[in-house]
């Protein structure tokens, strides 16, 4: 059999994309290998960074329902209707990735730290500064945007005829949003939510300007790394990697089957 070698175009894509595995990979590869098995257990049984890792898969687990609540409508708003200011709607929404997270906490901290507004929560029980609140809300602002945008593509390819089916057959508005539009966006939808929490989890700049302490995981590395150097931290970056990815996949996996 006459065996055909790849053309120099495939070749080039190949080399490429070999080029960017290698630059995505090798340091994640390099953080397990450097840190060796024994240190990674014992930073496994660390309190400290067991109660860290779940604060913030936690807090991103809520901050991810809570824009699944009030963000699907946007999503569904945009994608089903045509109004005046919706190019303006979308880039506020796509602001958040742009711009420095330093930045938004910032601005978070303007905005819901001593001021009227800061007060206003207050008065319910809310207080966003050195509270989960506060880290909720910084990862919310800049991962926001994952699910949002993802859900309202979406709802785009559902069919609107299938929906106007659903209301000729009797159904409301809203039954029709969860019985037709959610149920065929839903991997869009999944696939947002994953990408927001999975954000949320590595989301630094704009918690540490908001909350030190309780501290996440990336503000514990922080911490270790500045107050005891690369030796005391690269095991708490390796633990919270591993253990993301293993809750990723699995959740990759069952959105997949779905």
């Amino acid at each position: 059999m006459r065996r055909t070698f790849p053309s120099p175009f495939t070749m080039t894509l190949i080399v490429l994309a070999v080029v960017i595995i290698f630059f995505l990979s090798v340091p994640i590869l390099k953080m397990f290998v450097g840190v060796g098995s024994d240190k990674f257990i014992e930073t496994l049984r660390d309190g400290e960074v067991l109660s860290s890792i779940w604060l913030t898969m936690k807090v991103s687990a809520w901050a991810m329902l809570f824009v699944i609540i009030t963000g699907l409508p946007l999503a569904y708003l945009i994608a089903r209707f045509d109004f005046y200011g919706k190019s303006f709607l979308e880039s506020l929404i796509d602001l958040p990735v742009m711009i420095p997270h330093t930045a938004a906490g910032i601005a978070l901290l303007s905005t819901f730290g001593d001021t009227e507004l800061g007060n206003f929560f207050k008065f319910f029980g809310i207080e966003f500064v050195g509270t989960e609140y506060g880290i909720m809300i910084a990862m919310m602002f800049l991962s926001a945007p994952f699910l949002i945008n993802a859900a309202k593509d979406g709802f785009r390819k559902v069919d609107p005829k299938l929906e106007k089916v659903a209301r000729t057959l009797g159904a409301n508005p809203l039954q029709t949003f969860f019985a037709i539009s959610i149920p065929n966006a839903k991997k869009d939808i999944i696939n947002g939510a994953l990408m927001m929490w999975s954000r949320g989890l590595g989301e630094f700049g704009a918690v540490i300007i908001l909350v030190y302490h309780p501290m996440t995981t990336p503000v514990l590395i922080f911490d270790r790394f500045s107050s005891y150097g690369l030796s005391y931290s690269a095991p708490v970056a390796a633990v919270i990697i591993g253990l993301s990815a293993i809750v990723f996949f699995i959740i990759r996996f069952i959105a997949n089957k779905l």
